[in-house]
């Protein structure tokens, strides 16, 4: 039995192909996802003659979503980001900052991008500055830089009302910092 089959795409399938792309793709793939969903079927002369239409719109469609995301890309090479996250007194998190979080926070920045499209380098525990990529496409990445900060003051060496002052001085100054990024 062979492993493979020949398809002939009738919608535009992530990472494989557009409508009109006669694709080789494994048994179970085709059975279970493609076939079910009408996203392929068997091709033919005919079948590839009459999506031929519908290929050169999304053609089109794929040259402007490289335009955009270029434009994008553009946008975010050198970007800063900064969180601020609780943390105990040795500056670890309570909770990990994942795709997800700073995928929403490139959207408050007006970028649209997806979690997935997010690429950490480890699992960010800690307060500190980090590079993440943004990998919009297999050749279209930007690199930002990620700053964590801490929500409070971290020394603890110092009297209550010492702190009480570090921390009002602390708000200042990520706010400055948070005002650059935006810029």
């Amino acid at each position: 039995m062979a492993k493979t089959l020949q398809l002939l795409l009738t919608e535009n399938v992530d990472n494989l192909g557009i409508v009109g792309d006669v694709v080789s793709v494994r048994v179970g793939y085709a059975r279970n996802f493609l076939l079910p969903r009408g996203l392929a079927t068997q091709p033919s002369d005919e079948l590839i003659q009459g999506l031929a239409t519908k290929r050169a719109e999304a053609e089109k469609q794929v040259a402007a979503l490289r335009q955009a995301r270029e434009g994008v890309i553009a946008k975010l090479e050198g970007l800063e980001i900064t969180m601020e996250r609780a943390c105990n007194d040795q500056g670890i998190l309570y909770g990990a900052v994942t795709q997800q979080e700073i995928a929403k926070a490139l959207a408050g920045f007006g970028y649209e991008v997806k979690a997935r499209e997010v690429r950490l380098p480890q699992t960010i525990k800690r307060v500190d500055t980090f590079d993440v990529r943004v990998k919009l496409d297999s050749d279209l990445e930007a690199e930002i830089k990620l700053y964590v900060i801490a929500d409070r003051d971290l020394d603890e060496g110092r009297d209550d009302e010492e702190v009480g002052a570090g921390a009002g001085a602390e708000a200042v100054e990520t706010t400055d910092g948070g005002e650059a990024a935006e810029a």
